[in-house]
C-alpha cells in the first residue's frame, strides 16, 4: 500500500511507520517536527516537514493517491486544550477534516485515526470501559477526539471509506520524550535519571490504563491490513494509579527517591481503564505487554541513550 502517516516522526507514529516499512508498504510522513524528531524517522520513508494547518501542505499531498491515511498528528496536551480550546481545535479538528476530505476526494481507501479512550469516555460509569461506554469528555482535547470519531462515521456512510478509530489508553515506551507535554512514564523516568525529584499532580490516586507502544503498533497494523471498520479500544484492562506507577518505575530503575506532590491539573479525570478485548479478539492479537515488562524495556532504552 501507499501509506500516509501524519506525525510520523513522533513517539507512537514512528513505531507505526517502522511496522509499515517492515511489511513492505511505501510510506510518506508529514510532520512539522514541533515534537517529533528526525532521528525517529525510518530511512526508507519519505519525510515532508510541514504543518497540516497550512493549506499548502494539503495541496502538496493531493494527487499522490494514497491507499491509506494513518493520522497521528495532534495537539496532545490536555492542559493546552483547556487553556485555549480554539487553538486545540485548529489542528485536532479543522486541519484534520481538511486532510481527510482532500484524501477522500483523492480516492483513499481507508483512514486509521489515533483517538483517545480515557479522554472520550470521561469518568467510568463501569470499568473497564468498553466501546459502548457512555461518552463524557472532560476536556477540549477529549471533545476534539470524539468529534473526529463522529466525523469518520460521516466519511464512512457518505463516501464509503473504511475508517477505524483506535481509542488509546496511556501509551508509553521507547522514543517517548522526557521533556514532552504528555507521557508520565518518560517524564518521571527522565527526572529520576537526571537526579531530579519528580512531581505528581494531585494525590496520585488518579488511575490510568498504561499501554506499551508495541501493543499500539499491533493494533494499528490490524486496523490497516484487516477488514475491520469502526471504533476500537486499545487498552490492557488494568487500572494503575500514578502512585503505583511511580513505585513500579523506581523499582525498574533501582532509584529510590520520593516524589513531590503539586496541584491537580484542570480537566484531568480521576479514573480511566479500557477494555481492549474486542480488537484483540477480531485480529487474534496477543495479550498486552504487562506493565512491569514494559517499564523494564523502556528503562533499558532510556539508559541506552547515555
Amino acid at each position: 500500500m501507499r501509506v500516509l502517516v501524519t506525525g510520523g516522526a513522533g513517539f507512537i507514529a514512528s513505531h507505526v511507520v517502522d511496522a509499515y516499512v517492515e511489511r513492505g508498504h511505501e510510506v510518506t510522513i508529514v510532520d512539522d517536527l514541533s515534537s517529533g524528531q528526525r532521528a525517529n524517522v525510518n530511512p526508507k520513508a519519505e519525510l515532508l516537514v510541514a504543518d497540516l494547518r497550512d493549506r499548502g501542505t494539503i495541496d502538496r499531498l493531493k494527487g499522490r493517491k494514497f491507499d491509506l491515511v494513518n493520522h497521528h498528528a495532534a495537539q496532545i496536551d490536555v492542559r493546552v486544550s483547556v487553556a485555549d480550546p480554539a487553538a486545540d481545535a485548529e489542528l485536532n479538528i479543522v486541519a484534520t477534516l481538511r486532510l481527510f476530505q482532500a484524501m477522500v476526494d483523492d480516492g483513499v481507501k481507508k483512514i486509521v485515526f489515533a483517538s483517545s479512550g480515557g479522554a472520550a469516555y470521561g469518568e467510568p460509569v463501569y470499568a473497564p470501559q468498553d466501546e459502548l461506554h457512555p461518552l463524557a469528555p472532560l476536556s477540549p482535547y477529549g471533545c476534539a477526539k470524539l468529534a473526529i470519531d463522529q466525523y469518520l462515521g460521516f466519511f464512512r456512510a457518505v463516501h464509503g471509506v473504511k475508517a477505524v478509530s483506535l481509542r488509546y489508553g496511556n501509551v508509553y515506551g521507547p522514543r517517548q520524550r522526557k521533556d514532552g507535554e504528555a507521557g508520565v512514564v518518560a517524564i518521571f523516568a527522565g527526572a529520576l535519571l537526571d537526579g531530579q525529584t519528580p512531581r505528581i499532580n494531585g494525590t496520585g490516586e488518579q488511575t490510568r490504563d498504561y499501554v506499551f507502544v508495541e501493543d499500539v503498533v499491533r493494533a494499528n497494523m490490524a486496523a490497516s491490513e484487516l477488514d475491520v471498520d469502526g471504533i476500537f479500544n486499545v487498552g490492557t484492562g488494568v487500572e494503575t494509579s500514578v502512585v503505583q506507577l511511580y513505585e513500579a518505575l523506581t523499582e525498574a530503575l533501582d532509584i529510590r527517591v520520593g516524589a513531590e506532590h503539586g496541584p491537580a491539573k484542570a480537566g484531568e479525570q480521576m479514573r480511566s481503564v479500557l477494555d481492549g478485548t474486542r480488537l484483540r479478539g477480531l485480529a487474534s492479537l496477543p495479550e498486552p505487554v504487562q506493565l512491569r515488562e514494559g517499564l523494564q524495556r523502556t528503562v533499558a532504552w532510556l539508559r541506552s541513550l547515555s
